[in-house]
């Protein structure tokens, strides 16, 4: 019988550990996250779930699980490779208490991104909401509708949803120097680039990305430095999905977890 274990599957690691890990190791196809083991699904949607597109280490099932195990959650959840057209991976204009500096949506209008698309239950969907500040007033993530045909949500037996939830940056996103979101490079290069062109970020958080993780992991004054820094000196731009914000929608500030999107698919 195939060990269908995260660590034999190689997606045991927790970026919030390891932070130069994140995003984490993502499966290379759809599955059943179910406690410690990754299991084939038998089918793509969940009529009585909420469909939420990851962008970073949500997709990550050893973070997923972490995140759950956290709150004593246990039950399983479906993570779907999907091919999701008009959004992409940007980077987060913002300085994460674990020590990352995480990806963030980004419009990509008419390109197409394979990404990870989990259906969660209530009580799921309320631990992911906490874990991206969405209920504080001031927290960096908030949860937006992306509905079709804005965003093309390609589900593996070719059926499309009518929209999913995203966790879209307060902050905004890092642009690449002309205005035009940067794209994620993965943890270690990232901090390498920032730290070697901000001499300003070198003196908060050190050199070396081991530096910068270590100084920032839980230290929640000197990673809201790092953030300011990132306006600062003009490095952040509009992720380009802030539209689909409001202040009394999904995810909005001040506001908690919403009843869940339209129900206008079948399983």
């Amino acid at each position: 019988m195939e060990d269908r274990t995260l660590r034999a599957l190689g997606l045991d690691v927790v970026p919030r550990e390891h932070p130069l890990s994140y995003p984490g190791a993502w499966p290379r196809e759809s599955g059943l996250l179910d406690g410690d083991r990754l299991l084939p699904l038998d089918r793509w949607s969940f009529a009585d779930r909420v469909p939420v597109v990851s962008i970073g280490s949500n997709a990550c099932p050893g973070q997923l699980r972490h995140k759950m195990a956290e709150s004593g959650i246990v039950s399983p959840v479906p993570m779907v490779r999907a091919r999701v057209t008009g959004v992409g991976i940007g980077v987060s204009a913002h300085v994460s208490r674990p020590g990352y500096v995480s990806n963030a949506p980004v419009a990509t209008p008419g390109r197409v991104s394979e990404l990870f698309v989990l259906w969660l239950d209530a009580r799921q969907l309320t631990v992911i909401d906490a874990s991206e500040g969405v209920p504080l007033p001031h927290g960096n993530f908030r949860r937006a509708w992306l509905p079709a045909p804005g965003v093309r949500i390609e589900l593996p037996d070719g059926s499309t949803l009518p929209g999913a939830y995203a966790y879209v940056n307060r902050r905004g996103v890092l642009h690449d120097g002309t205005g035009t979101s940067r794209t994620h490079p993965g943890q270690r290069p990232l901090l390498t680039n920032l730290l070697a062109t901000l001499p300003r970020l070198r003196d908060l958080f050190g050199a070396t990305p081991e530096e910068f993780t270590a100084r920032a992991r839980a230290d929640r004054e000197l990673c809201e430095k790092g953030s300011r820094l990132f306006a600062e000196e003009g490095l952040v731009t509009t992720g380009g999905l802030e539209q689909y914000v409001t202040s009394s929608g999904p995810g909005g500030e001040g506001q908690g977890a919403p009843s869940g999107p339209p129900r206008t698919w079948r399983s």
